[in-house]
């Protein structure tokens, strides 16, 4: 694989920092000790710009390439946060936080970009500017929002916007991406079945808020069967039922549903939303009952520019000597907010075969930093060459 020399030269010290952000995982905003060492380490390297605190507990950091005539500047992203699972790896650098864990492998983006930074302080072999940007809060927090709307993006003049992510099942330091709506909009429903409850002997003199919730559930997968059209990608999941009763003998008065629903499209989205109300809420009319309905919009769809795309996977192949095309991803990601803002690519590396995300077993695979950081430096010297 050609990777740049200078990172299989840094790759001890990049894994060093990789376990020890794995030691230390923090949650949502809390990236108080990661982002610390972000900043220190961007200080050390001789960043020209540091800032700290955008998007409350995000760090930027700013290098300039010997030249600037170009007037380009390019955004690096990296996501620092952890997950709330135990985990369960084993590992002699394992979480030292009960209930915290890398489990997503935010460690590992992390300490790439810390090393693509190192690599191009060092060099400066770029005519223009890179900004490095370290995002708390990406699982489920919207960390990218809260940095775009800090107004990231005019206060460096970013013009294009990369990211990357690993993906366990992949061969380690392959690269696969796709052009358009990439990762899906995550969106999250709460349903409340309000019915008369009563003795479970005497059905007849009751509203069952359960058999209601019962047939609302099967009567919502009609939105992916019959509303959407069978080519566009849709999951509506009703992810947990929990009644107001938990008596063998007695008919529950309310039952609350929750799930989520994935959309690829802005119009598909917006259907979703439309046709959950409606047949929650004409379900239960149906028996009787009322269901008071709540949509909370989370990640948008994320989406690739067509041009930005091209341009990574042919950095990838030159990298790694191939970039397949992605499959699209029910999952979220909130680099989607950035974007919106400006074109731009995200891309998955190999991790290997490992655990998947999100599991306590997962383990971010070191022998992928070579290609991850090899891929960024590469974005901004192939897209800003030397003057």
């Amino acid at each position: 694989m050609p990777v740049k020399n200078r990172f299989a030269e840094l790759l001890p010290e990049i894994t060093a920092w990789r376990r020890d952000l794995h030691e230390h995982p923090e949650i949502l905003f809390e990236t108080h000790r990661t982002s610390a060492v972000v900043a220190e380490k961007l200080k050390q390297f001789g960043c020209d710009e540091i800032v700290t605190g955008i998007g409350r507990t995000g760090v930027v950091g700013v290098i300039n390439g010997k030249t600037n005539t170009s007037g380009k500047v390019i955004g690096l992203r990296a996501d620092m946060d952890a997950l709330p699972i135990h985990e369960q790896t084993g590992l002699e650098y394992k979480s030292k936080t009960d209930g915290a864990m890398h489990a997503c492998g935010h460690d590992g983006h992390t300490a790439m970009l810390l090393g693509a930074a190192k690599y191009l302080s060092e060099t400066r072999n770029f005519d223009g500017k890179v900004v490095v940007i370290f995002q708390p809060a990406e699982e489920g927090g919207g960390g990218g929002r809260e940095m775009c709307e800090d107004g990231m993006m005019d206060r460096w003049g970013i013009q294009e916007v990369y990211g990357m992510h690993n993906w366990p099942g992949r061969p380690i330091g392959s690269f696969a991406i796709r052009t358009g709506a990439f990762f899906a909009a995550t969106d999250q429903f709460d349903i409340t079945i309000e019915g008369k409850g009563g003795h479970a002997a005497k059905p007849h003199e009751t509203v069952d808020s359960t058999l209601v919730a019962a047939h609302v559930v099967t009567a919502l997968q009609s939105i992916v069967s019959r509303n959407a059209d069978p080519v566009d990608q849709i999951v509506v999941s009703v992810t947990s039922i929990e009644s107001s009763s938990k008596a063998f003998n007695v008919i529950a008065q309310r039952v609350h549903l929750k799930g989520t629903v994935r959309t690829m499209s802005k119009e598909m989205r917006a259907l979703a939303e439309t046709r959950l109300a409606a047949i929650a809420e004409g379900t239960a009319a149906a028996f009787g009952a009322r269901a008071d309905v709540t949509y909370h919009k989370g990640y948008p769809v994320m989406v690739n520019s067509e041009e930005q795309t091209e341009f990574a996977a042919d950095v990838a192949k030159s990298v790694s000597g191939d970039c397949e095309e992605a499959p699209l991803v029910m999952g979220g990601e909130d680099f989607a907010y950035m974007l919106e803002e400006r074109p731009g690519a995200y891309i998955l590396v190999g991790n290997g075969d490992t655990a998947s995300v999100h599991h306590p077993e997962y383990n971010f695979s070191d022998e992928a930093i070579p290609a991850g950081c090899s891929w960024w430096a590469e974005i901004v010297e192939k897209r800003m060459p030397a003057a």
